[in-house]
């Protein structure tokens, strides 16, 4: 079928305005255009700097945390020289950036409803009192997330209530922690399951990292929060 005289003129008109537009991109720049001169030139276009750096969440979790959910991360001390860290939703809750850590059981109290940090505070098992554990440990409120990250020497003052009281909130590994072990932990009062957040490193001579010591552990993830008794 053959264009008639002035539909001709009205398709050609349009060709030119489109012309010029992607002459003009590419000439004057703007978003489109490096792909506007891609086109004439025939090169690549290079992913810019931005899209090359990988996508970071939150406490530097590979994928983010589906919604309703926490996301932490815990570090437990390597040795007796770097301290532990406790982060929770890109927070650092315990580090010694923040000077709050010390050799033992570093500790973190959470609102298991809100994600609000309640206390943080640290244990000496070494050469401490274990009853100033036991206060702590006792008065804790339903739903409240516990975090734990070993540092030196967590288990040496630990007696059977304490270790009892941290198998109360999930824990399976305590039963057996023991002199340097490294030990990191995420529980909750009145958990019904045992804690899937937990992980503990042995001190053995014939594997330990550091002379004296096992590797530090790192351990992260996402933590339902708990729903409001107030509906």
């Amino acid at each position: 079928m053959r264009l008639t005289g002035p539909l001709r003129g009205v398709v050609v008109l349009l060709l030119l305005v489109g012309f010029t537009w992607l002459l003009a991109s590419a000439l004057f720049g703007g978003e489109s255009s490096l792909s506007v001169r891609n086109i004439f030139t025939g090169t690549r276009e290079e992913p810019t700097q931005s899209e090359m750096r990988p996508r970071r969440y939150k406490c530097g979790l590979s994928a983010p945390c589906p919604p309703k959910h926490l996301a932490f991360r815990l570090v437990s001390g390597a040795a007796n020289v770097i301290g532990p860290k406790i982060c929770l939703e890109d927070k650092m809750l315990v580090s010694s950036v923040k000077n709050n850590v010390g050799r033992g059981l570093n500790i973190a109290l959470v609102n298991g409803v809100t994600g609000e940090l309640l206390e943080t505070r640290t244990f000496d098992m070494w050469a401490g009192d274990v009853s100033h554990l036991l206060k702590f440990l006792r008065p804790l409120h339903e739903g409240t997330l516990v975090f734990v990250a070993s540092f030196d020497d967590a288990a040496t003052k630990l007696n059977d209530e304490s270790r009892r009281l941290f198998e109360e909130l999930g824990s399976t590994a305590v039963k057996e922690l023991a002199f340097r072990d490294s030990w990191v932990f995420v529980g909750a009062k009145g958990i019904e399951n045992k804690s899937p957040f937990e992980q503990r490193m042995k001190n053995s001579k014939s594997s330990n990292k550091y002379e004296g010591w096992p590797e530090s552990l790192e351990m992260d993830g996402c933590i339902p929060m708990r729903p409001s008794l107030q509906g």
